[in-house]
């Protein structure tokens, strides 16, 4: 998938005055800044195609993983504190919506055929959600990346088939909202179980047999599953981890260098380092020099 981001003004989005962006990027290591706090009057749904992200929405800090959508609502602070792991890829919609001051719900606009009472219901689910992340939602994934195709091709009937495409997405996600429990999928769950087992002994040199053991699969099965999950392959997605630990010891200045790097599973100081220059793009030193607490 090759990035992009429309916003509001471009070519592309002259006949959508209520998309404000359409995007994709994909992070390719660990990133600090991928996402400012802000905070708008638009509905904005972030869509996790691979990787994992650390997303604050309102006052909550989520993990977020592929398939899920994170959720936010007009007025709702959305970013990331600096060291929040960010790799993978996401795509996302931001939504010009209005109020209706009586019934304190979003409007979507004359562009949508949606009735008042399906937009008035979509809001009120997204409202009182327990989460601000809708969990395992592939079809969210395709929608905005047939989306995206409609709105390029620009072919006969393309305004309204796009915007029926958003109207069906936010139907799902006012559905999906509206529904309890977890409905993440099983290896999901226990990919989860296997990164808090990870956290827990990063100082171990983990294999990938290892690993595999812990959910139940062999190792070919699950190089396969983990690449299909997060984009990356096991041991890759491991040192991500070990960095994005090494980052919050980092900004305490009582641990130093080579205690960091032995304790986060790294050889030597200077593995530690070299790997940590290609995947942020500073030296440990010069992290702790700019971001020391």
């Amino acid at each position: 998938m090759t990035p992009f981001v429309f916003q509001q003004g471009c070519t592309e989005l002259l006949s959508f005055r209520h998309i404000n962006e359409l995007g994709l990027k994909k992070h390719s290591a660990i990133r600090f800044d991928s996402i400012r706090n802000t905070t708008t009057n638009s509905l904005r749904l972030y869509y996790v195609i691979d990787g994992r992200f650390e997303w604050i929405i309102g006052d909550t800090k989520y993990l977020i993983y592929p398939g899920d959508i994170g959720v936010i609502r007009p007025g709702s602070n959305f970013g990331c504190t600096t060291d929040c792991f960010h790799a993978g890829t996401v795509t996302w919609i931001n939504l010009a919506t209005a109020h209706h001051e009586e019934e304190d719900t979003m409007l979507f606009g004359s562009w949508s055929s949606l009735t008042s009472q399906d937009m008035a219901q979509i809001s009120r689910n997204l409202k009182v959600a327990s989460s601000a992340v809708v969990a395992n939602v592939p079809e969210a994934g395709s929608l905005l990346q047939t989306l995206k195709k409609e709105i390029s091709g620009k072919e006969i009937g393309h305004i309204t088939r796009a915007n029926q495409l958003v109207d069906e997405l936010l139907i799902m996600i006012g559905r999906k909202a509206a529904k309890s429990g977890d409905a993440r999928s099983a290896f999901p769950q226990s990919f989860m179980r296997l990164e808090q087992s990870l956290r827990n002994d990063l100082n171990h040199h983990w294999s990938v047999a290892e690993m595999a053991a812990m959910v139940g699969l062999r190792h070919t099965a699950f190089t396969e599953k983990v690449k299909s999950f997060t984009g990356f392959s096991p041991l890759n997605y491991l040192i991500n981890i070990r960095i994005s630990r090494a980052v919050a010891l980092l900004k305490q200045r009582d641990h130093n260098v080579t205690d960091i790097a032995l304790d986060t599973g790294f050889y030597s100081s200077q593995h530690f380092a070299t790997t940590f220059k290609k995947m942020t793009g500073y030296s440990p030193s010069e992290f702790r020099r700019k971001n020391a607490l």
